[in-house]
């Protein structure tokens, strides 16, 4: 996955922006990571002080001191979005080495975020010898994986479907009372926690 520097600090509010800004200038001063910024900590540093005072004068003042903040603001915004890009090609697909910059990621994917442990674990009764399993459906994910064992064995291999609501157990003994779990396939970490266990018999 390609690291992608986050641009969302344009649609921030002007303190949060403020104070954003001013932590990347922290940040990347004296960074080995980052050493020929294309815009110099000192020259931004300049942008962010204006900003500053503009807004504390578009709070009291009037429509000029408004549009005058709004000018500053477009500044400050074009030297961040230069810092951004710089920060972006040098990174080398570092997480760590990005967000050392002060600036923040961009999810490309937002499968590649853990995923939640499946809840709501239903099980009834398919055809002769079989149970089916449900789950309410786990945001980012299309594969689901069961698991099932009887009263004395070991988990048994996994099952697999992309439908929440039909995860089947095939071949069982009538009468048999099984223990079943499913988790979620995908996201950063592979595969989600597995559900708590629930037990049913099968017919």
């Amino acid at each position: 996955m390609n690291l992608r520097v986050s641009l969302s600090f344009a649609r921030v509010p002007d303190t949060e922006l403020d104070n954003f800004a001013q932590g990347v200038i922290d940040a990347m001063t004296g960074n080995a990571a980052f050493p020929t910024p294309p815009v110099t900590m000192a020259n931004l540093q300049t942008a962010k002080d204006d900003f500053t005072a503009k807004v504390a004068a578009a709070q009291s003042g009037g429509p000029p001191d408004t549009a005058a903040k709004n000018n500053s603001k477009q500044t400050l915004l074009g030297m961040l979005r230069q810092e951004a890009g710089y920060v972006q090609i040098n990174c080398g697909n570092d997480m760590a080495k990005l967000l050392s910059s002060g600036f923040q990621a961009m999810s490309t994917n937002r499968a590649q975020a853990p995923l939640d442990q499946p809840q709501g674990l239903n099980i009834k009764t398919g055809s002769s010898g079989q149970l089916v399993a449900s789950v309410n459906p786990v945001k980012n994910t299309s594969m689901y994986e069961g698991r099932i064992k009887g009263p004395t064995g070991d988990w048994s291999a996994g099952t697999f479907s992309g439908d929440s609501q039909h995860i089947i157990f095939d071949r069982l003994t009538p009468g048999v009372t099984y223990t079943i779990q499913v988790r979620a396939l995908g996201g950063s970490t592979g595969q989600s926690d597995w559900s708590d266990p629930s037990s049913h018999m099968a017919t």
